[in-house]
């Protein structure tokens, strides 16, 4: 392998890092996306805060959100060229691929036969992931400041721009 990779240190090797993470008003059905991409070379808590990038989605909720934060942050700020890791708190975003098989048999629909109610976000995330060398770590989201690793500082950077983003909105 040409970086290594641990869920808690930054990747080596020419890796990139991106964090990514989302917020929503569920009553407005508004909701923001956060992500930051890093280099190796990158990784110091100074300054990170700034080159946060945020994004706003509407009518949306929390799964869709995920999805499209995704989707967004790969196409805005990923080199294809490049292997990139990606952090995430999302159970969805790091369980999807080990679903495709399935879902794609299905033609996107579940057992009793109903489409899927993100299907076309599906589809883009999978179109998304086929054209990125990638993988996934999933961060445990939230944790106490005593149990927080050089890593899980990063993410928590992000899900606060996120969060502070969708309190901007009051």
């Amino acid at each position: 392998m040409k970086g290594e990779i641990c869920a808690s240190s930054p990747p080596t090797g020419g890796v990139r890092g991106l964090f990514i993470d989302g917020s929503v008003n569920n009553h407005l059905k508004v909701g923001y996306g956060a992500a930051l991409l890093l280099s190796e070379n990158e990784y110091s808590l100074l300054n990170l805060k700034e080159r946060i990038v945020i994004q706003k989605f509407v009518d949306t909720s929390s799964t869709k959100l995920e999805l499209q934060t995704f989707i967004w942050a790969i196409e805005e700020l990923v080199d294809s060229a490049q292997k990139v890791v990606i952090y995430t708190d999302s159970q969805n975003i790091i369980g999807l691929p080990g679903r495709r098989k399935t879902l794609e048999e299905n033609d996107f629909h579940s057992k009793k036969g109903k489409l899927l109610n993100h299907h076309a976000l599906y589809l883009e995330f999978f179109e998304v992931l086929d054209s990125i060398d990638c993988e996934f770590v999933k961060v445990k989201g939230h944790k106490v400041g005593r149990d927080k690793d050089f890593i899980d500082d990063i993410f928590s950077m992000v899900d606060r721009a996120a969060r502070k983003a969708i309190r901007d909105l009051n």
